[in-house]
């Protein structure tokens, strides 16, 4: 996946999130540390380890 890919993986992934533009900024962040994103607007993290399992500070699911 191009990092190109990020802002509209991202943007579909945040489209029902409540806090938009945090989503998008987490999701670009774990976009680009693990170079994909989980399909749909929530769950399936399973499809991408890596962006399941980054936690942040305080062991919080960093990626939404």
């Amino acid at each position: 996946m191009e990092l190109g890919d990020c802002g509209s993986k991202c943007a579909f992934r945040c489209s029902k999130a409540q806090e938009h533009d945090r989503c998008l900024e987490y999701c670009g962040i774990c976009c680009k540390t693990c170079n994909c994103v989980p399909s749909g607007t929530f769950g399936n993290k399973d499809e991408c380890p890596c962006y399941r399992d980054l936690k942040n500070s305080k062991g919080q699911d960093k990626c939404p």
